[in-house]
């Protein structure tokens, strides 16, 4: 069954190793065959992947579109052991992903990888809020009394 892709106006999609450009209006086609295919919202480049989780997704995403996806394991798999090793709680995203990889769904892999970058984020955030809390709580950020 054929994929249906609407692209706007110069919106670019990735389809095997060509990057197809729009024209200037709204246009719909059918893609048949096995290729992969990224819109450009999901391509991310190495300036982009500033999180062990975005280069997570790099790697994933490089093995999505590589010929011979296992050339990207070893870095995948590098980053892996140092994310789960950092926050654990990141394990039920990667387990996902890594079922995705052995069975040869790396575009699932990518939507979980994605999946991943949001969690990380959320850790961040939490993290953070636990940081201001803990200042508040030791007078960090407190206004201070000058005897006024």
């Amino acid at each position: 069954m054929p994929l249906k892709v609407e692209l706007k106006p110069g919106e670019r999609i990735l389809i095997g190793e060509c990057v197809i450009t729009n024209s200037d209006r709204r246009t719909t086609f059918l893609i048949d065959g096995k290729a992969p295919i990224l819109r450009e919202k999901d391509i991310m480049t190495l300036e982009q992947a500033d999180t062990v989780a975005k280069q997570i997704y790099l790697a994933v995403l490089f093995m999505y579109t590589s010929r011979t996806p296992s050339d990207h394991h070893a870095t995948y798999f590098t980053l892996v052991r140092d994310i789960t090793q950092a926050a654990p709680s990141t394990w039920k995203h990667i387990e996902i992903i890594n079922n995705h990889i052995l069975t040869g769904d790396l575009y699932k892999a990518l939507k979980q990888a994605k999946q991943l970058i949001q969690y990380e984020q959320e850790l961040m955030n939490d993290a953070r809020g636990a940081s201001v809390r803990k200042s508040r709580q030791t007078g960090g950020d407190a206004p201070r009394d000058r005897g006024r």
